[in-house]
């Protein structure tokens, strides 16, 4: 079949969950994808990085065993293994999105997608070009990682997240070059591991997005487990001749020379727009994104693009719903846009980040009053119980009208607890409504309704 009613191009988080909610409304889809289903996201980012961050915390509780109580006589982390097992689980997670495809009879079309002209879309694959027709088109192509002029990834001494999830030996000494999400969670896994780590980060704070009292709350973390901390630094150079690198650091403090065995750059994503034929059809482009409105069409008719390709956080979880929205609209529904402010962001190292909304200081320059309130699991008998004392959960209310603001934790399995931020703001759930619903005790999650609490100035436990 060649006729589709959609034909996305991408089968990442964003283009197949687009997919799968077309084949619902009864659209016939198809999806283009040069390599396995499921994206970036499950083989190559969020899924597989995962297991190897379940794999870094089982080694840390094993060396940590006598605090509770257990005598461990020896242990050894296994890269290998840990890699071989972040594989399987990436791979069965690809196989269920083609389990998903044969469900809802989704057709996947393998090959490099182009677009050529009006409903029209070119799929190429060892060398031979077929013709698809479609009544509407999405780009769904995701990113990949950015590259710096003095810091080009060659895949063997200086690497990008790919290449840091498949790392066939554990290196003695890593610089690691980003303090965001991807930075943060592989500085974490290696430093685990045993690797000597060091963190460098151009802006001031670490994890220079989320709330400066979380950043630093990191800061004093890492640095407790080892890891050496560089902010308001910036690599400059990197000499990769010899047998290790030698990174030149440019600091406040003046230029430092570090040696290490590899350089794992983790300064952001490009977009993969290369060779998509959007100059030929008039696709509009600003400043590496595609411009679209608020239910992603482009400024050419029938064809939407969502994900990181537009403007937007670049999470897995933002172009799932992005897809959704797009498709109901597609579709003839009514889909109410998308709050992006209310998109939530977690970082998966130790102790866990998420955060959703302003934080303080956006708040104030937004021109709010507000009530800030904090709770820290020090005091939360169930983080003292699980032995993760470390971190707090800060939120932010509007002091004229109690709305929900921001919600910022730093913790034991925050990422867990952050969607009761998201679905109360979504529902404009006051302040005094969450201190008057009562949370199951003890949990990390009762932290949320103790720091409310201490915004108003009604906390018990601290």
């Amino acid at each position: 079949m060649s006729k589709f009613d959609l034909i996305v191009i991408g089968g990442g988080p964003g283009g197949y969950v687009a997919a799968i909610r077309a084949s619902q409304l009864g659209m016939n889809v198809a999806v283009v994808e040069r390599a396995e289903l499921g994206g970036i996201c499950l083989n190559w980012g969020c899924i597989p990085t995962k297991a190897l961050l379940k794999s870094a915390n089982v080694f840390e509780y094993i060396k940590h065993a006598e605090d509770y109580g257990i005598k461990v006589k020896e242990s050894k982390a296994d890269l290998v293994s840990m890699v071989k097992r972040s594989r399987d689980v990436a791979d069965g997670m690809s196989k269920g999105v083609q389990f998903l495809f044969k469900k809802n009879k989704i057709q996947h079309i393998a090959g490099f997608g182009r677009l050529k002209g009006s409903g029209k879309v070119e799929v190429e694959k060892d060398g031979k070009k077929t013709e698809y027709t479609a009544n509407n088109i999405i780009l769904a192509t995701g990113g990949r990682s950015k590259e710096l002029p003095n810091l080009m990834i060659d895949g063997k001494k200086i690497i990008g997240y790919r290449e840091a999830m498949t790392l066939p030996s554990l290196p003695k000494k890593m610089v690691v070059v980003g303090s965001g999400a991807i930075g943060s969670e592989f500085a974490y896994f290696y430093n685990t591991l045993g690797t000597e780590v060091t963190l460098v980060e151009f802006l001031p704070n670490l994890v220079p997005l989320e709330d400066e009292e979380v950043s630093k709350q990191l800061e004093r973390s890492f640095k407790k487990a080892g890891i050496k901390t560089m902010t308001s630094s910036e690599v400059t150079s990197v000499d990769t001749k010899g047998k290790g690198c030698k990174v030149t650091i440019k600091t406040p403090k003046g230029e430092e020379k570090v040696d290490c065995d590899i350089v794992l750059s983790a300064v952001g994503i490009s977009t993969n727009l290369e060779s998509m034929g959007l100059e030929e059809v008039g696709v509009a482009i600003d400043k590496g994104k595609v411009i679209v409105d608020q239910y992603y069409k482009t400024n050419i008719n029938s064809i939407y693009a969502i994900g990181d390709i537009v403007k937007g956080q670049a999470l897995a979880h933002v172009a799932s719903a992005e897809g959704i929205t797009c498709v109901e609209k597609i579709a003839g529904m009514n889909p109410e846009p998308l709050d992006y402010n209310n998109m939530p962001g977690c970082t998966y190292c130790s102790p866990e980040i998420a955060s959703v909304g302003y934080t303080e200081k956006a708040a104030k320059e937004a021109g709010y009053e507000i009530k800030v309130g904090k709770f820290p699991f020090s005091a939360s008998g169930k983080a003292s119980a699980a032995g993760a004392k470390e971190g707090f959960v800060k939120v932010i209310f509007d002091a004229k009208y109690g709305e929900w603001l921001g919600c910022h934790m730093i913790g034991n399995n925050v990422t867990e607890i952050i969607a009761e931020a998201v679905v109360a703001r979504k529902l404009e759930t006051t302040g005094h409504e969450i201190i008057k619903s009562v949370h199951p005790h003890p949990t990390m999650s009762e932290a949320v309704m103790e720091a409310t609490a201490a915004a108003y100035d009604e906390v018990i436990h601290i």
